[in-house]
């Protein structure tokens, strides 16, 4: 886990903390200018409850880290241009003046705050900021320690499943041909009933046929036996 110190010390550590901005509001209320996104040095210095001067000397210090993560400089038309703009959101809100700065100003977003509290040494406020990151980033390693449990857990059981799955194989290939040879037997009786349908069917229309020439033997029989009767009965 990163120490306090190596946050101090290491800008590589400082960058991949710098997505943290929710932890300021954690730590103390920080007062933005009209427009939701900038504070200036003076705001910067009153939530960490340090001189204007320590914020600046730090700023010019880090000047390179400070600028890649949101700090701006103000100056001429530009600073004109902004403080017209802040005047007219502060009026909006029932505040009659904007403080305007001489000949620059110092702007700074949340992130830039943040890099701040990285760096500051003599703040009180800056250290709880800093221990609520160190504290975050071991939360966050002990859940992703968790997790890589968990899926070290999952991936043994699937290891199970895969050697068994293995088992299987073989046992489901099998069990795969007899039902093929099911298939086959089930189409061959089927085959077979048809053929016996057919031959009860043929067998079935001789009955009839023969019944048929019984049937006129017989009436034939019955005719000459009745003749014969006639005959016998003139003697």
């Amino acid at each position: 886990m990163p120490t306090e110190v190596a946050l101090l010390e290491s800008r590589a550590l400082r960058v991949e903390q710098m997505g943290r901005v929710d932890i300021l509001d954690k730590v103390k209320s920080l007062v933005m200018l009209p427009d939701g996104i900038h504070v200036r040095t003076e705001d910067v210095a009153r939530y960490f409850e340090v001189s204007t001067t320590s914020v600046r000397r730090l700023t010019d210090r880090h000047q390179e880290e400070f600028s890649e993560n949101g700090l701006r400089v103000l100056r001429g038309s530009e600073l004109r241009s902004f403080q017209s703009d802040m005047m007219s959101l502060w009026e909006g809100v029932g505040v009659e003046s904007y403080p305007q700065a001489a000949t620059q100003l110092r702007l700074y977003t949340r992130r830039t705050v943040l890099n701040v509290a990285m760096l500051l040494r003599d703040s009180d406020i800056a250290r709880c900021v800093r221990t609520y990151l160190l504290d975050a980033e071991e939360s966050l390693r002990a859940q992703y320690g968790t997790l890589d449990a968990r899926v070290t857990r999952i991936e043994s059981c699937l290891a199970d499943v895969g050697s068994a799955l293995q088992e299987l194989g073989p046992v489901l290939c099998r069990m795969s041909e007899r039902l093929d040879s099911l298939d086959r037997k089930v189409e061959v009786t089927q085959q077979l009933v048809g053929a016996m349908s057919v031959r009860l069917s043929d067998l079935s229309q001789d009955v009839v046929r023969m019944d048929a020439r019984l049937d006129a033997r017989m009436e034939a029989f019955a005719d000459r036996l009745k003749d014969l009767r006639r005959r016998t009965g003139r003697r």
